[in-house]
């Protein structure tokens, strides 16, 4: 008996109000990101966070992304926001990364073949890949050399995709990276912060519909 091929994962970022959050879900994504970070225009605060978790089925996959924040911060949105993944997204080094008792990934974003050679001594249960955009930490909207993320998968761990993916070019960008794992943001959103509710269940079955 052949086993199933398992088909990507799904994780829409940038979360800000539950209208949203509950689209995420009944699109069939696996996993919404709040960023707790406040120079982004897609920042939450812990309390509306807490409160959109508190609406959420329990398999959906909670993910806090941080930007060089300290420890209590972190420790504070786990307990009050229930998080299940921490991505990191600054200048984080590979000690931080893993001393939360949580799963972790952490975020590279991706210039040139150079931009690989950080990857392997980050012990993270993921990475995440997203584009080199001078002066942005994420939620670039560009795409980068797809051929680096799958230098990057042959590594050995699971990547999550990101960088300018939209419901037009996710399916090829599966089709090319065979990620673990597919992340959009800016990529579904009507404005900074609000997601187009249609673009987000065109981009889960565009991402899902390569076998």
């Amino acid at each position: 008996m052949l086993l199933r091929h398992m088909s990507v994962k799904v994780k829409i970022c940038g979360i800000t109000n539950l209208a949203d959050a509950l689209v995420v879900v009944q699109a069939g994504a696996d996993a919404l990101g709040f960023v707790f970070w406040q120079q982004s225009p897609r920042c939450i605060s812990m309390e509306t966070a807490a409160r959109i978790v508190h609406e959420l089925p329990p398999f959906i996959v909670k993910v806090g992304v941080f930007v060089d924040a300290p420890t209590d911060h972190i420790y504070r949105a786990i307990g009050e926001c229930q998080l299940d993944l921490l991505q990191f997204h600054g200048e984080e080094t590979p000690d931080y990364c893993v001393q939360f008792g949580l799963m972790s990934m952490k975020a590279f974003r991706i210039r040139d073949q150079g931009s690989l050679q950080l990857l392997p001594s980050y012990l993270t249960d993921a990475w995440l890949l997203d584009t080199f955009v001078p002066d942005k930490i994420g939620g670039t909207g560009k795409p980068f050399n797809w051929e680096l993320a799958v230098q990057a998968r042959e590594m050995g761990r699971p990547i999550f995709l990101a960088g300018g993916l939209t419901p037009e070019n996710v399916s090829e960008a599966v089709r090319q990276v065979r990620p673990y794992a597919v992340d959009v943001s800016s990529g579904v959103e009507a404005v900074a912060g609000k997601k187009d509710h249609e673009k987000v269940r065109r981009f889960v079955e565009e991402a899902r519909a390569v076998s």
